[in-house]
Protein backbone atom coordinates (compact mmCIF):
# COMPACT_ATOMS: atom_id res chain seq x y z
CA UNK A 1 0.00 0.00 0.00
CA UNK A 2 2.75 2.42 -0.54
CA UNK A 3 1.18 4.91 -2.53
CA UNK A 4 -1.82 4.95 0.03
CA UNK A 5 0.51 5.31 2.49
CA UNK A 6 2.43 8.36 0.64
CA UNK A 7 -1.23 9.92 0.21
CA UNK A 8 -1.79 9.50 3.82
CA UNK A 9 1.55 11.39 4.51
CA UNK A 10 1.07 14.30 2.42
CA UNK A 11 -2.13 14.73 3.64
CA UNK A 12 -1.01 14.65 7.46
CA UNK A 13 2.17 16.81 7.12
CA UNK A 14 -0.80 19.80 4.95
CA UNK A 15 -2.97 18.76 8.72
CA UNK A 16 0.42 19.93 10.51
CA UNK A 17 1.89 16.27 10.68
CA UNK A 18 -0.73 15.61 13.43
CA UNK A 19 -0.27 11.96 15.29
CA UNK A 20 -1.13 8.68 13.99
CA UNK A 21 -4.79 8.53 15.21
CA UNK A 22 -5.37 10.91 12.67
CA UNK A 23 -3.66 9.46 10.56
CA UNK A 24 -5.79 5.86 10.59
CA UNK A 25 -8.91 7.79 10.19
CA UNK A 26 -7.65 9.84 7.14
CA UNK A 27 -6.36 6.46 5.94
CA UNK A 28 -9.72 4.71 6.14
CA UNK A 29 -11.48 7.31 4.78
CA UNK A 30 -9.89 7.20 1.25
CA UNK A 31 -9.62 3.98 1.62
CA UNK A 32 -13.83 3.40 1.74
CA UNK A 33 -13.44 5.77 -1.25
CA UNK A 34 -10.96 4.78 -3.13
CA UNK A 35 -12.80 1.07 -2.93
CA UNK A 36 -16.11 2.12 -3.38
CA UNK A 37 -17.27 0.81 -0.34
CA UNK A 38 -18.40 4.24 0.80
CA UNK A 39 -22.10 5.71 1.47
CA UNK A 40 -23.81 4.59 -1.57
CA UNK A 41 -21.26 2.28 -2.78
CA UNK A 42 -19.94 4.51 -5.90
CA UNK A 43 -16.94 6.73 -3.81
CA UNK A 44 -17.25 10.41 -4.01
CA UNK A 45 -20.51 10.07 -6.24
CA UNK A 46 -22.09 7.89 -4.21
CA UNK A 47 -21.11 9.76 -1.02
CA UNK A 48 -22.63 13.27 -2.43
CA UNK A 49 -25.60 10.86 -3.10
CA UNK A 50 -26.02 9.83 0.37
CA UNK A 51 -25.83 13.33 1.32
CA UNK A 52 -28.45 14.94 -0.80
CA UNK A 53 -30.94 12.02 0.27
CA UNK A 54 -30.10 13.16 3.58
CA UNK A 55 -30.91 16.55 2.65
CA UNK A 56 -27.25 17.70 3.26
CA UNK A 57 -26.71 18.29 -0.20
CA UNK A 58 -25.42 21.89 0.38
CA UNK A 59 -22.96 20.30 2.57
CA UNK A 60 -20.96 17.85 0.45
CA UNK A 61 -21.74 20.39 -2.38
CA UNK A 62 -19.07 23.34 -0.71
CA UNK A 63 -16.76 20.49 0.37
CA UNK A 64 -16.56 20.04 -3.72
CA UNK A 65 -16.56 23.53 -4.89
CA UNK A 66 -14.05 25.73 -4.30
CA UNK A 67 -15.86 28.14 -2.00
CA UNK A 68 -15.39 27.60 2.26
CA UNK A 69 -16.53 24.42 3.73
CA UNK A 70 -19.45 24.01 5.20
CA UNK A 71 -18.78 22.10 8.46
CA UNK A 72 -20.95 18.80 9.35
CA UNK A 73 -21.96 17.59 12.76
CA UNK A 74 -21.17 14.02 14.42
CA UNK A 75 -24.90 13.62 15.05
CA UNK A 76 -25.48 15.14 10.91
CA UNK A 77 -22.72 12.34 9.54
CA UNK A 78 -25.05 9.67 11.74
CA UNK A 79 -28.03 10.21 10.48
CA UNK A 80 -26.90 10.50 6.56
CA UNK A 81 -24.34 7.34 6.95
CA UNK A 82 -26.33 5.65 9.54
CA UNK A 83 -25.29 3.24 12.53
CA UNK A 84 -24.07 0.33 10.81
CA UNK A 85 -21.42 2.58 8.46
CA UNK A 86 -20.17 4.50 11.31
CA UNK A 87 -19.82 0.92 13.44
CA UNK A 88 -17.72 -0.06 10.81
CA UNK A 89 -15.29 3.14 10.65
CA UNK A 90 -15.23 2.97 14.26
CA UNK A 91 -14.32 -0.68 14.48
CA UNK A 92 -11.66 -0.45 11.69
CA UNK A 93 -9.95 2.52 13.83
CA UNK A 94 -10.42 0.94 17.59
CA UNK A 95 -12.77 3.56 18.75
CA UNK A 96 -16.20 4.56 20.32
CA UNK A 97 -18.76 5.34 17.36
CA UNK A 98 -19.15 8.78 18.95
CA UNK A 99 -15.04 9.12 18.52
CA UNK A 100 -15.35 7.63 15.08
CA UNK A 101 -18.00 10.29 14.45
CA UNK A 102 -15.90 13.66 15.59
CA UNK A 103 -12.88 12.28 13.53
CA UNK A 104 -15.00 11.86 10.31
CA UNK A 105 -16.93 15.46 10.93
CA UNK A 106 -13.35 17.14 11.16
CA UNK A 107 -11.88 15.13 8.24
CA UNK A 108 -14.16 14.17 5.87
CA UNK A 109 -14.99 17.60 4.50
CA UNK A 110 -11.32 18.24 3.86
CA UNK A 111 -10.94 14.80 2.35
CA UNK A 112 -13.56 15.76 -0.23
CA UNK A 113 -11.86 19.38 -0.96
CA UNK A 114 -8.59 17.82 -1.70
CA UNK A 115 -10.09 15.11 -4.17
CA UNK A 116 -11.73 17.68 -5.75
CA UNK A 117 -9.36 20.63 -6.70
CA UNK A 118 -11.44 22.02 -9.37
CA UNK A 119 -14.67 21.59 -8.08
CA UNK A 120 -15.34 18.92 -9.94
CA UNK A 121 -15.50 14.86 -9.03
CA UNK A 122 -12.33 12.68 -10.51
CA UNK A 123 -13.62 10.04 -13.31
CA UNK A 124 -16.38 8.25 -12.92
CA UNK A 125 -17.34 9.98 -9.11
CA UNK A 126 -14.59 7.92 -7.68
CA UNK A 127 -10.97 8.75 -6.66
CA UNK A 128 -9.41 9.19 -10.43
CA UNK A 129 -5.70 8.22 -10.56
CA UNK A 130 -4.00 7.35 -7.87
CA UNK A 131 -1.51 9.17 -8.89
CA UNK A 132 -3.22 12.61 -9.19
CA UNK A 133 -4.82 11.58 -6.04
CA UNK A 134 -1.58 11.82 -4.31
CA UNK A 135 -0.51 14.87 -6.19
CA UNK A 136 -3.43 16.52 -4.63
CA UNK A 137 -2.51 15.60 -1.21
CA UNK A 138 0.62 17.15 -1.34
CA UNK A 139 0.12 21.04 -2.30
CA UNK A 140 -0.62 22.78 0.95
Amino acid sequence: MGLLDSVIGALGGAQGGQGGGQGDALQAIIAMLAQGNGPGGGGLGGLMQQFQQGGLGDLVASWVGTGQNLPVSPGQLQDVLGSDMLAQFAQQLGLSQGQAADQLSQLLPQVVDRLTPNGQLPDAGGLGDLGSVLERFSRP
